[in-house]
């Protein structure tokens, strides 16, 4: 941080807000919670992260204790979420453990589902809920699993990513599971499930939109940008910038447009200079961007429009 910055935080949640996104969590656990009882364990199937070592001792010591074993295992992680990330997310973080481990207690206790399904099955079905579980606490700023949180904090001292640390530590944890077992099958399948857990909890969390964005750099770019805002109905942000090699300043068109306009938009830059250069990136999310109609009713609106964007 520069020190002649000030911090800027931003306004506090209202009350609706903070309890909405408790409720999400609440959820988020009920869903995790019926994956693990109700698909993994009566097919010895685990988890990852700590989830997984838990459910590997309740195994061994009997699964009316897999409750404890969460809570013992997950507290150290609670003060290291304090220290290492934050007073909001160590809250959110015990609502989320609170209520995975209480409705695990309750799903065990009270009832008798159970799913009964080939293998497959279970794999999609129970790794797609415990994703959607997973997905839904993330995104509203809770956690229920330490790995990742141990990755922060081995990043921060010795430049090993985050994702590597977890992928450590599952490999470990699935690896474990078959000597524990005896058998490689469970361990296999169990890692399947997780990656479909994975695939699953980043759709939730990072949505599913297919937002690209799009950088087009020509010499021809005021045109193209003028047809770009009125035949697409696309906004459009001029950048400035100067070639590397040439050192000839340069106009470069930023646009955000949905998958389906690619198709479109490259035609039409194409179409008015075969040569530009075009770059496409995904996006995870986008807000507060104006989409403006496709046909523009007057002139004058366009001429206002257009005055605007170039003005210098």
């Amino acid at each position: 941080m520069i020190p002649s910055m000030k911090a800027q935080t931003s306004p506090p949640k209202s009350i609706t807000s903070q309890l909405g996104g408790y409720l999400w969590i609440i959820l988020g656990a009920f869903l995790a919670a019926v994956s693990v009882e109700v698909f993994l364990i009566p097919k010895n199937l685990i988890d990852g992260g700590i989830t997984g070592i838990s459910m590997i001792f309740a195994y061994v010591f009997g699964n009316n204790l897999l409750p404890f074993f969460l809570i013992a295992f997950t507290s150290p992680f609670l003060y290291m979420g304090y220290r290492y990330i934050g007073k909001v997310f160590l809250q959110h973080m015990i609502a989320a453990v609170l209520a995975f481990v209480g409705w695990i207690f309750f799903i065990h206790q009270y009832t008798d589902w159970v799913f009964i399904g080939e293998s497959l099955e279970v794999v999609v079905i129970g790794g797609a809920i415990l994703g959607i579980g997973v997905g839904l606490i993330i995104r509203y700023g809770g956690c229920i699993d330490g790995t990742e949180i141990l990755g922060i904090i081995i990043n921060r001292s010795t430049g090993i990513t985050v994702g590597q640390v977890v992928l450590a530590c599952n490999v470990f944890i699935f690896t474990a599971a078959g000597l524990v077992f005896k058998d490689w099958h469970p361990p296999i399948l169990s890692l399947i499930t997780f990656m479909v857990a994975t695939k699953v909890m980043d759709a939730v969390i990072i949505g599913m939109e297919e937002t690209k964005s799009v950088w087009i750099i020509s010499p021809k770019s005021k045109i193209i940008a003028s047809r770009i805002i009125h035949e697409l109905g696309l906004g459009v942000t001029i950048l400035y910038g100067r070639g590397g090699y040439s050192g000839e300043e340069k106009e470069i068109l930023y646009v955000t447009a949905e998958r389906l306009q690619l198709a479109e938009l490259k035609e039409l830059t194409y179409s008015e200079d075969p040569t530009a250069f075009v770059a496409i990136e995904n996006l995870h999310e986008v807000s507060n961007g104006v989409q403006r109609e496709r046909k523009v009713s007057s002139q004058k609106k366009a001429e206002k429009m257009m005055a605007k964007i170039f003005r210098n």
